[in-house]
């Protein structure tokens, strides 16, 4: 294990990184480790070295390849770290931004993906998003997730074969998921601000959760067990290959 960091600053941000090999690890680790805001820490290419790792050093975020080579795959891992360290947000690393990948590091309790064929500098901008609550993904990833929540029902919402949400609630999430805002899912429904604030309420409260995102990621399958503290999505912006945070704070509004 190496740890890489530019300045001597307690502020800096706690980073583990774990690549599909000890090679590639490396090199994203002295990558990250220019940007002086970073304490990257790096981890073997296997599971057990990094819940070892998560428990010593306790990084404020875990960036894991989609592939480690363990029997169990990255997506059990990331569940166990949400588990281990509900505070600690994830980001995994795709070759490729395939659907079932994107979709599948969200429903695990990814906060972030993050492509390899984007720059570098684009890496570091998507842990400090992530750090500050945001989710990471492109527009064309959140179209995958768009897709996902589109699907016939939300077996999500589903419980002893009765709808745990009303349909205008459904409806509701459904323009969370399409990142509008109050006054857009208002307008869309023919309903007050007014009104659709007490939905979100409700939703938060059947659901239990306490923000937008935890609703979304909740229906793609997550069950709202992130401990995700803010809570207003704004609307991704459409070019493709951009990534792009959606930011949230901790209102209804």
């Amino acid at each position: 294990m190496a740890h890489l960091a530019s300045l001597p600053d307690q502020d800096r941000l706690r980073v583990l990184a774990a690549d599909s090999t000890s090679m590639s690890t490396q090199l994203l680790v002295e990558a990250l480790a220019r940007d002086p805001e970073l304490e990257v820490i790096e981890s073997a290419p296997k599971d057990s070295a990094v819940l070892h790792l998560l428990k010593q050093e306790k990084p404020q975020i875990v960036l894991l390849s989609a592939k480690l080579g363990e029997d169990q795959g990255t997506y059990d891992l990331v569940r166990e770290i949400c588990f281990q360290s509900p505070a600690t947000r994830v980001i995994v690393l795709l070759d490729a931004s395939d659907r079932t990948s994107v979709i599948e590091a969200f429903r695990a309790g990814a906060q972030g993906v993050f492509c390899r064929t984007e720059p570098v500098r684009l890496l570091a901008k998507c842990i400090q998003c992530v750090h500050q609550g945001q989710v990471w993904a492109s527009s064309s990833e959140l179209q995958y997730l768009l897709e996902a929540l589109a699907h016939p029902t939300f077996a999500k919402f589903q419980t002893e074969g009765r709808s745990l949400l009303s349909a205008r609630e459904t409806d509701v999430v459904r323009c969370l998921a399409e990142a509008l805002t109050n006054r857009e899912i208002a307008q869309r429904l023919k309903l007050t601000e007014h009104t659709v604030k007490n939905y979100l309420f409700r939703i938060f409260d059947k659901l239990g959760v306490s923000s937008r995102v935890e609703v979304v990621l909740y229906a793609l399958g997550t069950g709202g067990s992130r401990a995700i503290l803010p809570s207003t999505v704004l609307r991704p912006q459409p070019v493709a290959p951009v990534p792009v945070p959606i930011n949230v704070r901790k209102t209804a509004t």
